[in-house]
């Protein structure tokens, strides 16, 4: 692709970075910035730099938060014996939106993955084990992903809490085997939420 200017060209490059995005749709990205106010441009620009350099994480849960501790940690609310194992953000945000959950979350930040590299040290495993460990919690349900992954991840974390004082269960098959969480319809995944069964590793 021909660019009638360096700028323009760096831009395409940069926002094509992004998954899901190729040079031709951030192409059709940086002309839209192009007719935007610059003041609006300046804006989008400054919100992306605050959230790169700003965005904390939960020291109880690995949540991205805007403090030392997430709202939902914070919550009295909440059901505080209960935790969510999810993958990250965006399945917070997918079980949030369900309505059907009222305990607390622990985030991972990934999956067991040899094929990626990606192993049981990569992720947040051991603050998940001292929250068991320190606070009154009574159940982990494990909602991730119906996928090899997914169901590796479980299988491992089983072995690794099945000595502990904890109830391990999982969100029911209402999600399609290989399916992704953050994918599944609200009134789905709420019904998987609510109608978790005990995990069984055989």
């Amino acid at each position: 692709m021909n660019y009638p200017s360096v700028l323009i060209e760096e831009a395409v490059n940069e926002l094509s970075k992004f998954p899901g995005i190729g040079k031709k749709s951030a192409m059709r990205m940086v002309l839209h910035l192009l007719k935007q106010q610059e003041q609006d441009v300046i804006k989008l620009g400054e919100a992306v730099i605050k959230l790169r350099t700003q965005i904390k994480y939960c020291k109880r849960c690995g949540n991205v938060s805007d403090a030392d501790i997430c709202n939902i940690c914070n919550n009295p609310k909440r059901n505080h014996h209960n935790i969510c194992l999810v993958e990250d953000l965006r399945d917070v945000i997918a079980i949030e939106n369900t309505s059907q959950y009222n305990g607390t979350y622990h985030v991972l930040g990934g999956l067991i993955s040899p094929v990626n590299g990606v192993g049981p040290d990569d992720l947040n495993i051991a603050l998940l084990v001292e929250r068991i460990k320190t606070e009154e919690i009574t159940e982990i349900i494990m909602a991730l992903s119906a996928t090899m992954e997914g169901d590796t991840t479980v299988f491992y974390l089983s072995k690794k809490l099945k000595d502990l004082p904890v109830n391990i269960s999982t969100i029911s098959r209402g999600i399609a085997i290989g399916g992704e969480l953050e994918y599944a319809d609200e009134i789905t995944l709420g019904r998987s939420i609510a109608l978790r069964v005990p995990y069984s590793g055989h």
